[in-house]
């Protein structure tokens, strides 16, 4: 992505510095170095300072972006954010650390709230706040007290920073107090799990929320809904910058990303990986694969972390699935395309063209349907009918006419998708496919529906488009003992509707069951998913003892299987506990959709999880206070909700003011006035001269100085 594409909304100057100098912030507080931090005073007084230019006329992306002041009617230039994004990848886990800068540009004390995702099987345990020369360490406290030390901070001008979960891969980062001209720094870290499919391991970094549709009379999303540029006016917002240390602990075949150009270099111990570019807009998830060389790849890995007193074990291997014997089932194929108005553009092509491989590559014996669903829902057949040419080519022509429009009423078009006309047939193979980019607010709805109606059915998530909702599609696949699959761009569409399919037509390992002989465990997950060819067995387990034999058995193709792990094999890994209680957390969620606990028990379950891991849950918060108020007594706090870039390859005249299927209701185009309401159309530029930021770093200095260094231990080392 060219440079010149990023930021366009502001002026060169803060492209130029603003992630670099949250690159050094990373570096100083990781070396706690005295020196680096006198870099940093000054420099983290100039993050996206621009220098004064005249803009060009009719040049609509350069200059202040504004928005009004929440509660009243003031226009205010935004508070300004850049991200810089390290990760270390060490065999089966990623520790990742974010850090935003919130620089305030206005001329009023103010209140940053951010709202950005992270990966939903991600466990968030560390909140730091850099405030000049110090730096503040968040606690996790449970959710109420955290919000209650947070506002208490807010009312007495104390800067505070809270970091909340509003889903588990979306969370809210609220900066209180924050001054005129003044820069806050806010890092947070979290260890999720490298994912591992068809011998390819990946991970995904999400970048941006997009926008979700609410259904008329649903209880409003509980996190907090930010603004939405218009890149054709606004440019694109939010530049990150992103670092991957990749030690897979093998040697690599190659190393690729199908969201963004790579910088690829050797360093000791595996790869240094960075953006081609340096830094672009946070517009679309970053998704970087790499692959084994031939013969090179472990069978099996398990990996040993003692924490506490406490022994963790993390198993992963990939079962020995062969090519099937006999001629596969007939099946029962629906299909369900998203074509509601946050699937206009790119991501139409994309579920259309998903939709059509879908259809070309049904066999002989083989019977399907079509679900579309915008705020209605409309099922092509009445019910399933046989892959025959006539069948066929009227779906290909009804797929082929489809456009986005209107709202996006997910769980109806699940419903019909689940219903199962000949629930007694046990010689067919039921399948459902779901095409769809997941942006609705009640997740939990379609979960339930997929608990209750599942039945016979395996439900299969693909989704579609740069952005989308992964914490839907993984759950709505684990619910549906199906699996999830990605498709960015229209370029990849072949290849992973063919992966797809081979996992539909190849043989499943069902009846999976892992125990522990020699040794008391607390597995999870609680139960194993069904698996498809390529999907790996990933187990996480908290031990009673590092003795003993881990024993994992199952049906393949009809036949037993099972293999055996010596647990005093198991090499030295880090971050195993973070990732089974964040495991532990899920299993919670899931036994709650499937009834099979209380809201309450749930929710207790997930809070002494939440305590005793340090992480951030739906019942737990990180909060940091700095105890000396800096904003003066009597002078007004206005709100600040930092916009956010529609995601890349959406529409956004379809989504907010394109017309809509006779008989929708108003819902979807109230909340898209609401979404952008906000912002104005950006004037010439509004800097103070760069001398006067200069001058506030200089006084930053000056009393980074008279206070001497400062260091900050627990450096987390490199795996």
């Amino acid at each position: 992505m060219p440079a010149s594409d990023v930021g366009a909304s502001r002026g060169p100057s803060q492209n130029r510095f603003g992630p670099r100098v949250i690159a050094l912030a990373n570096l100083a507080l990781h070396r706690g170095a005295a020196g680096l931090m006198l870099v940093l005073a000054v420099l983290a007084a100039l993050v996206f300072c621009r220098e004064s230019f005249a803009a060009e006329p009719g040049d609509v992306t350069s200059g202040a972006l504004m928005m009004r002041a929440k509660g009243g009617d003031q226009v205010v230039e935004a508070v300004r954010l850049g991200a810089d994004i390290d990760m270390t990848v060490s065999g089966l886990t990623v520790r990742t650390r974010v850090t935003q800068a919130f620089r305030n540009d206005t001329d009023h004390w103010v209140e940053a709230v951010y709202v950005y995702p992270l990966p939903d099987d991600g466990g968030v345990d560390t909140l730091k706040m850099v405030v000049g020369n110090k730096v503040i360490v968040g606690e996790i406290k449970k959710k109420a007290e955290a919000q209650a030390i947070y506002d208490a901070a807010k009312a007495q001008g104390k800067k505070a920073a809270l970091v909340e979960q509003g889903r588990p891969n979306m969370f809210t980062n609220s900066v209180a107090n924050v001054g005129p001209g003044e820069t806050v720094l806010v890092q947070i870290e979290y260890q999720a799990p490298v994912a591992v499919s068809a011998g390819d391991y990946s991970l995904r970094v999400p970048l941006v929320v997009a926008p979700r549709y609410t259904s008329p009379g649903a209880p409003a999303a509980p996190d907090a809904r930010a603004p939405i540029v218009d890149p054709r006016v606004h440019g694109k917002i939010n530049p990150v910058t992103i670092t991957v240390h990749l030690r897979a602990g093998f040697p690599l075949a190659g190393v690729s990303s199908a969201s963004h150009a790579l910088d690829v270099r050797d360093e000791h111990g595996g790869k240094r990986i960075t953006l081609a570019s340096g830094e672009v807009p946070a517009d679309r998830d970053f998704v970087l694969t790499w692959r084994a060389a031939p013969l090179a790849a472990p069978a099996v890995g398990l990996f040993h972390e003692k924490v506490a007193s406490e022994d963790y074990v993390l198993a992963q291997l990939t079962p020995p699935i062969a090519a099937r014997a006999t001629t596969p089932a007939p099946r029962d194929i629906v299909f369900v395309i998203d074509n509601s108005g946050s699937m206009g553009g790119e991501s139409m092509a994309q579920a259309k063209a998903s939709l059509a491989y879908g259809l070309a590559h049904l066999k002989p014996g083989d019977r399907f349907n079509v679900v579309r669903f915008d705020d209605t829902v409309t099922v092509l057949f009445p019910g399933a009918v046989s892959a025959d040419a006539a069948h066929l080519a009227k779906a290909q022509t009804y797929v082929a006419s489809l456009d986005a429009d209107g709202g996006t009423e997910m769980i109806p078009a699940m419903a019909a998708a689940l219903q199962d006309d000949h629930a007694g047939e046990t010689g067919r193979v039921r399948q459902v496919v779901f095409l769809t980019d997941g942006a609705i607010g009640d997740e939990q709805g379609l979960f339930d529906t997929i608990s209750a109606n599942r039945g016979r059915s395996r439900v299969f998530m693909v989704g579609i488009g740069s952005a989308p909702n992964t914490y839907l599609m993984n759950r709505a696949a684990e619910l549906g003992r199906g699996t999830f699959t990605h498709i960015g761009s229209t370029d990849a569409v072949e290849g992973a509707m063919r992966q797809l399919f081979d996992k539909l037509e190849s043989p499943v390992a069902t009846n999976l069951a892992v125990m522990f002989e020699g040794t008391e465990a607390d597995l999870a997950p609680a139960v194993l998913p069904d698996l498809y060819r390529g999907e790996p067995i990933t187990v996480a387990a908290r031990v009673g003892a590092m003795k003993g034999v881990l024993r994992i058995r199952g049906m393949i193709d009809g036949k037993p299987w099972e293999t055996r792990i010596s647990l005093k094999d198991a090499e030295a890994g880090k971050g195993i506990s973070k990732l089974w209680a964040r495991r532990k957390v899920t299993d919670a969620e899931v036994a709650r959709s499937l009834a099979q606990i209380s809201e309450d028990e749930a929710d207790a379950r997930v809070l002494k999880l939440g305590l005793d891991h340090q992480l951030v849950t739906s019942q737990t918060s990180l909060v940091a206070v700095d105890k000396t108020p800096s904003r003066p007594a009597g002078t007004p706090l206005a709100r600040a909700d930092l916009p956010l870039n529609l995601p890349a390859g959406w529409d956004f005249d379809v989504l907010f003011g394109g017309a809509r299927h006779p008989g929708a209701d108003g819902q979807a185009d109230a909340d898209a006035d609401q979404q952008v309401a906000g912002l104005d159309l950006p004037q010439t530029a509004t800097d103070g001269p760069l001398l006067v930021m200069i001058g506030l770093g200089l006084l930053v200095l000056g009393g980074l100085l008279g206070a001497g260094g400062w260091i900050l231990s627990d450096r987390r080392k490199a795996a």
